[in-house]
Parts: structure tokens; sequence; C-alpha cells
């Protein structure tokens, strides 16, 4: 029998929390044609950013993954939103992008982004698998270490 979305997340002890609230004139999501468009998730936690720093300079390669799982959490609780609170709505995760603030001779932005990409497996098994892209940037926006948007197909 396969699990369900809520039988996975209790397996590795993950409660997804209230969707974040956007920090300027965005939008969380939108909707288009079954798709689910999720603005740039940020390392935010328990009322506050996580994962401030530049990865392979302050942040360790673990940072920067934890980071991304982090975001990736925010993703979910996005997608949890846009589903109306059920997640076996999810078809599939269609593509992730992951941004990475990193030093200048870092090379392992895919290896941080998994972070979020792990998580999408281990929560939504195959549906979970997904295009994407990881790459670097000299800064990021209130100077968190990761960024990670999402496309999603719902029904």
């Amino acid at each position: 029998m396969t699990k369900t979305i809520e039988q996975r997340l209790k397996d590795i002890g993950l409660e997804i929390p209230k969707a974040p609230a956007p920090a300027a004139n965005y939008v969380p999501y939108t909707i288009a044609n079954g798709l689910v468009h999720i603005s740039g998730q940020v390392p935010f936690a328990d009322g506050e950013l996580k994962y401030i720093g530049t990865v392979g300079d302050d942040l360790t390669l673990e940072d920067g993954y934890q980071a991304a799982r982090l975001c990736g959490i925010n993703i979910i609780s996005q997608i949890l939103s846009a589903c109306d609170g059920d997640l076996e709505r999810v078809k599939r995760i269609v593509k992730l992008g992951g941004f990475v603030n990193a030093a200048a001779d870092f090379k392992d932005h895919p290896k941080v982004i998994n972070g979020a990409s792990d998580l999408m497996a281990e929560v939504f098994g195959d549906k979970g698998k997904h295009a994407r892209f990881a790459v670097g940037a000299v800064s990021l926006p209130l100077g968190v270490a990761v960024e990670v948007d999402g496309i999603v197909d719902i029904a």
C-alpha cells in the first residue's frame, strides 16, 4: 500500500508550518492551468530568518543544505495553502529553482539545493522528482544563504 503524504510527513517527523506571508509587493503563489507557481522561499522559521551568510565563507555546505531544506519546508507550506490543506492534490513537483549566496570559489551549488530536492522526494515520493536549477549569487535578499522557488502540478 502506498503511503499518504501525511504518513510520510509523520514518518520523517515533519510538521508543516503555516505559510509565511510575502515580504514585499507580491503574492506567495499563483495558480494557472493547474500549475502552482511558488515565489522564492527563504530559510524562515519560528518567526525569524535562519542561515544568514555566504556558503563557502561563513557557512558550511551542510549549513547551505539545511537552509535549502528549510526553504523546501516553506515551499510545502505554500503548496498546502494552494491546495486548501490537501497535499494529496499534488500530482507532481515539476521544477525547483535554487539560488545560493556563495563564495566566489564555491562550486557545490547542486549539493546545497539537494536539501530542498531530497525533501521533495522524501515527502512526495516519485511525485517529488523534478527538474531544477542551482546557481550561485553574490548576494540574496535579506542576506540569506539560499532561496528556492517552485512549480507544482495539482489536481
